[in-house]
């Protein structure tokens, strides 16, 4: 069976888990404990850093390479469109989501979680040690400022106009590219779950966020295409693709 070695909350675990979703494959989730969980990760990979797919000797790391993988391994469904100038937008924009996107939404959560100590403890691993776990809650507001990449004002407009203008796009219909779902689909879908966590996070996290983008009335639309999506994954709802 396959093993997906994982953290519970990043989006592009996330991204994989749908993606196996979506090829209908069996796999077992090995969750990783940040730090020493890591050397495991390490031997196995060479490398620290998750999503890791094993599968028998075969090890494979980053969601976009281990999408690749799953795709030979299993063509159909397709996660990306026989055409070529709908599969080089599916890439192109699954690259914007995995960097550009990626790097605004995890900076909007950091924001977030300066200022939301309950976000902030939802956030943090399970098997954290309490006094650990109590010692980061507790963090004054500045200090956690401090460390965080804040989005300035700029940056924050910027992300705004392209999630509105990804609404748009899902308003209008229900793919990105082409007429299935598509790594494009999944990518950006993954990423949103950083600006509001899905029902799939769990209790302690779901409908969580960043405050003005999360309840924004212009992204409502956004949010609720990214959790039909992975709920239809979930279930395996074959009216839905």
């Amino acid at each position: 069976m396959l093993e997906l070695h994982q953290f519970r909350h990043s989006a592009f675990c996330l991204k994989v888990r749908m993606a196996l979703e979506r090829k209908d494959l069996s796999y077992r989730v090995v969750e990783v404990t940040p730090g020493i969980g890591q050397l495991t990760v390490f031997r196995i990979s060479g490398q620290k850093q998750v999503p890791v797919l094993v599968d028998g000797d075969n090890v494979v790391s980053n969601s976009s390479a281990i999408l690749r993988y799953l795709e030979e391994l299993s063509p159909e469904p397709t996660l990306f469109p026989k055409d070529h100038s709908q599969e080089a937008q599916a890439h192109l924009i699954e690259n914007w989501a995995d960097t550009t996107l990626a790097k605004a939404a995890k900076a909007a959560l950091l924001q977030a979680a300066a200022l939301d100590q309950e976000l902030r403890g939802a956030l943090l691993p399970n098997e954290l040690p309490e006094p650990f776990r109590k010692a980061i809650e507790g963090l004054p507001l500045k200090v956690i400022n401090d460390l965080s990449d804040a989005l300035n004002q700029g940056e924050r407009q910027s992300l705004m106009a392209c999630l509105e203008k990804i609404t748009q796009l899902v308003e209008k219909k229900r793919w990105l590219v082409g007429n299935s779902i598509s790594a494009a689909d999944l990518a950006v879908a993954a990423q949103l779950s950083l600006l509001r966590f899905p029902p799939s996070s769990g209790e302690t996290l779901a409908g969580k966020g960043v405050p003005g983008i999360t309840d924004h009335p212009h992204l409502q639309a956004l949010f609720h295409w990214r959790d039909e999506l992975e709920l239809s994954l979930n279930e395996k709802d074959p009216d839905y693709f």
